[in-house]
């Protein structure tokens, strides 16, 4: 006679964590406040450039920075805190559109992370043209040049796919998950749209509402995020 030996049941338990609710509230806090400060760089530079102006050159840039100083330079405080905070937020958008588009949600939030990392990079020359076109130093080939290295390149290529692309890509994500409203998705993807947009236009303000928009979609998300149960919360990271 064959004797049959059940398998023995295992049940995945959770080992107290205490710090668990503040991690989330930060996670979740920061996702759309590191692009609430991306939209005051957006409104700053509106502002500096109301009057004509832009940084399409070295040139350009260092008499736009010399004669908006305190605007570009709260810009650029504003563009490097973001980054770090949105850092910071971008797992908890993983979190909430993980259990039905994975992969998705995986490649948008990293393509993000790297773009914005990419944008602080690319911006951290913006104290030396400011301080340059202010002692008036004929310095503008030499920064066009060194933008145009091939070794800088490729910062500024990530960037615009993290911040075009990966944005896309969360907004698509946001729109195919369930769980999450729709409009969420259709306000992520107002950023890319309307960037798109304002270039095309020559207007900063379309950026300025994009970055809005966008802000308000994640909010969404991240409203999802502080909703979900902790246990929940913890296994889906």
């Amino acid at each position: 006679m064959t004797q049959t030996i059940a398998a023995p049941q295992f049940t995945a338990q959770l080992t107290p964590d205490p710090t668990a609710g503040f991690r989330r509230f930060c996670t979740a806090v920061a996702l759309p406040l590191g692009i609430l400060a991306q939209a005051v760089v957006n409104l700053a530079y509106a502002l500096a450039t109301l009057n004509g102006g832009d940084d399409s050159t070295a040139a350009n840039a260092m008499e736009l920075y010399s004669s908006e100083e305190g605007l570009l330079r709260l810009a650029t405080v504003a563009l490097i805190v973001g980054v770090m905070i949105l850092i910071v937020g971008l797992p908890t958008a993983t979190r909430v559109l993980r259990p039905t588009r994975p992969r998705l949600a995986l490649i948008a939030v990293a393509l993000m992370g790297a773009g914005y990392i990419s944008y602080a990079v690319v911006s951290g020359t913006n104290w030396l043209v400011m301080a340059l076109g202010e002692h008036h130093v004929d310095a503008a080939a030499a920064i066009d040049a060194s933008q145009n290295d091939p070794s800088a390149q490729p910062w500024f290529l990530v960037f615009v796919a993290g911040n075009l692309v990966g944005t896309l890509l969360l907004g698509l994500a946001a729109l195919l998950s369930r769980g999450v409203p729709k409009l969420a998705g259709v306000l992520i993807i107002a950023w890319p749209v309307l960037h798109v947009t304002g270039l095309i236009a020559g207007s900063e303000w379309f950026e300025v509402a994009g970055a809005i928009l966008e802000t308000v979609g994640l909010a969404m998300v991240a409203a999802i995020a502080l909703r979900l149960p902790l246990d929940e919360w913890r296994t889906r990271g």
